[in-house]
């Protein structure tokens, strides 16, 4: 086991995260298909990389930071020359063209399954620590 974050002072590191959702096994994950044995058949990356991001923002929003403060960004992708151009797509709609840093890299294979994960750091400053960050109240 390992955190989803760490904080460290006004950084808040993400650990690699994929489309899997807590709470729910292996054979359950978005964007990926299965046949009768269990086997992977196909997946959809555009499917994938949503979830990928929408478990980022959320494990940032229970640090105490957002999306917006995202400041570098490690892609990894198991299909750079058949997912790359739909994983931008998507990942466009989260991230500004002036977003964060980021560097993207073609795996083998990634655990559970998955063709897509990210690994994110956000800078977060935390003005007053009972308060938290001041995301969306700009």
């Amino acid at each position: 086991p390992y955190p989803h974050a760490v904080r460290v002072g006004d950084f808040v590191f993400v650990s690699g995260m994929g489309p899997r959702q807590r709470g729910k096994g292996n054979e359950d994950i978005p964007g990926v298909f299965f046949n009768e044995n269990g086997r992977v058949v196909s997946h959809c990356i555009k499917t994938q990389t949503r979830a990928t991001i929408e478990n980022i923002k959320s494990v940032l929003e229970e640090a105490g930071s957002c999306l917006e403060e995202v400041v570098d960004v490690t892609c990894f992708l198991t299909d750079m020359e058949g997912d790359f151009s739909k994983f931008n797509e998507i990942y466009g709609e989260y991230f500004e063209s002036i977003g964060p840093a980021r560097t993207t890299i073609e795996v083998n294979r990634l655990p559970t399954k998955i063709a897509v994960e990210l690994k994110v750091i956000a800078y977060s400053p935390q003005k007053n620590p009972k308060k938290g960050s001041d995301c969306g109240k700009g």
